[in-house]
């Protein structure tokens, strides 16, 4: 599994991708809709420009006194973020979400936004292949 391209690994979802002038408020309902736990903040030719996270949320608004209605994502998103391409390795968006301590890590092809992987989808994948070998070796008996 870890070998494997994140083009094969990572699950077809919908991306929640929004322009920096969004509302917070806003960009939290939509984030909600599509029971996301992050939106990645793109320019009108959908190049990342930074990823807003249910933990912005908490750290860089709530705790802060913010208001959600007044903050745009571009002014809390976090910037400069670290993304791999869909044939990159699975092992490598591993290495990346430990080494940075984070959850997220966006999938990017030719400079624009094609996907999110989440550190959740890799647990998901584990817990199929222990099913699927459990079920092999039952077969085996």
């Amino acid at each position: 599994m870890k070998d494997r391209p994140l083009i094969e690994v990572a699950p077809h979802r919908e991306v929640v991708c929004l322009p920096p002038d969004t509302p917070v408020q806003a960009a939290c309902a939509r984030m909600r809709e599509a029971q996301a736990s992050a939106a990645l903040v793109i320019d009108a030719e959908a190049h990342l420009l930074g990823i807003f996270t249910g933990r912005d949320a908490i750290c860089r608004m709530l705790a802060k006194g913010r208001d959600a209605a007044a903050t745009t994502l571009g002014e809390v998103m976090t910037a400069h973020v670290e993304a791999l391409g869909p044939r990159d390795h699975a092992i490598d968006a591993l290495h990346l979400m430990h080494d940075g301590g984070f959850r997220h890590v966006p999938v990017v092809e030719h400079g624009r936004v094609c996907g999110l992987v989440l550190r959740s989808d890799f647990r998901a994948l584990e817990r199929a292949q222990v099913e699927v070998e459990d079920e092999y070796f039952q077969l085996l008996r």
